[in-house]
């Protein structure tokens, strides 16, 4: 069965779309962001330049935006999800993907508070990728 989608969230689609022309994957609320999953290839587009989109939307939907390129490669989705954030190697285990940051600095802001960034990394993987058990960080 597909996504469900509430009113807003299909006005929130709409309007992203029609202002940047691009098609969406998905679109969901997310900690206190909206996060828009474009298909693969349009995330220069989305993005606009100098940012241009990203912040028309920001203005008309009024809460933070972050744009995702989606990947139908498992390893390229965590790291696309996780970027601006520079990782050394990413690895898949069985059900286990293994990020292995640059530095202590780089792990601490991929897993976050109580590991809440984690966690919200997890649940978007897992809504794409439900053989994705666990994400650690080493």
């Amino acid at each position: 069965m597909g996504t469900v989608y509430d009113i807003k969230a299909i006005q929130i689609r709409a309007l992203f779309e029609s202002l940047t022309r691009t098609t969406l994957k998905d679109c969901f609320e997310n900690q206190d962001k909206m996060l828009f999953i474009v298909m693969p290839g349009q995330i220069r587009k989305s993005l606009g330049k100098d940012n241009s989109n990203v912040k028309r939307v920001e203005a008309k939907i009024g809460m933070k935006i972050k744009i995702i390129e989606y990947s139908p490669n498992l390893l390229q989705f965590v790291t696309n999800i996780i970027y601006p954030l520079k990782i050394n190697d990413i690895t898949k285990n069985n059900e286990i993907v293994t990020i292995k940051g640059r530095d202590k600095k780089t792990n601490g802001l991929i897993i976050g508070i109580r590991a809440q960034n984690l966690r919200n990394t997890e649940k978007i993987v897992q809504k794409y990728f439900p053989e994705v058990k666990e994400i650690k960080v080493e």
